[in-house]
């Protein structure tokens, strides 16, 4: 019998409260289907599919329920409750199912939807991950450059940049040169395909296409001109470290805004500053 998983089992015994379900009559293995659950007409013999997970006394037990997640799988489940050892998901079973602090990428709170996968742990009770969910994520996604796809934030990478599940299975990535400070773990957000990877992962961009950011990003430098009292303490030869940290711009983008408010006269630089035109 196989813990978080469908498998389908024969009734060896009906007792008063349900009724005992095994791989074979022979089987001493045997776990009990509540008469709830029991299938109006069953008898000793028939086969049933079922799903199996341990109930409230950590006992293992039946169901013909359908749970949201199986073991390995990806689900967005909510979080029905928070307390001191982790938090309880609402997956469809009568009991919730366990997701302990360790392994949160991020707090949650009552309400959130979090995707997760489904494991057992070392005490042989299934729980649920915000972990390791990159290599469960498909590499089949049936979008293309340009396409506007929606997905949701599941892990921050300094090196690399922002994981995101596109659909909540199809395994993208924002590139750590873009700004994503504001985003958080679970965040929705909409993004467009920039380039689809011989390996079937997507990079994806929350930002507009080039002619459209421009503007945007123009807009932005002008802001932080304003904050440093009309006076930028760095031009656009600075390092790409102090633009972003300042802007929240790459050094590229930022060079196009600085380029674009030139243009328009709005700015002039000097040798270390670029001083706002009243």
């Amino acid at each position: 019998m196989r813990l978080g998983e469908y498998q389908t089992l024969t009734i060896i015994k009906k007792v008063e409260f349900g009724v005992y379900l095994a791989e074979h009559e022979d089987d001493e293995r045997r776990v009990l289907l509540p008469a709830k659950q029991v299938p109006e007409g069953s008898k000793c013999g028939d086969t049933i599919e079922v799903f199996l997970y341990k109930d409230s006394k950590d006992r293992l037990i039946a169901t013909t329920n359908k749970p949201a997640l199986t073991l390995g799988g990806l689900a967005v489940l909510r979080v029905a409750e928070v307390g001191k050892i982790g938090a309880f998901l609402d997956w469809g079973l009568e009991k919730d199912l366990f997701l302990p602090y360790k392994e949160m990428t991020a707090k949650v709170q009552p309400e959130d939807e979090v995707l997760v996968t489904l494991y057992i742990d070392k005490s042989q009770r299934l729980c649920a991950s915000m972990k390791k969910l990159y290599d469960l994520l498909s590499t089949d996604a049936p979008y293309h450059k340009g396409d506007v796809v929606t997905g949701r934030v599941y892990e921050f990478s300094d090196n690399f940049g922002t994981f995101v599940a596109v659909d909540d299975k199809h395994s993208a990535m924002i590139p750590s040169h873009e700004d994503t400070s504001k985003l958080r773990i679970g965040d929705e957000i909409e993004a467009r395909v920039v380039n689809v990877k011989p390996d079937g992962k997507l990079d994806i961009t929350m930002r507009e296409r080039a002619y459209l950011q421009m503007d945007a990003d123009a807009e932005k430098v002008m802001g932080v001109i304003e904050e440093f009292a009309g006076v930028l303490p760095f031009t656009d030869k600075s390092s790409p470290e102090v633009i972003k940290r300042e802007t929240g711009l790459s050094k590229s983008a930022f060079k196009r805004a600085v380029g674009r408010l030139y243009k328009e006269r709005r700015i002039e630089i000097n040798e270390k500053s670029i001083r706002k035109i009243d």
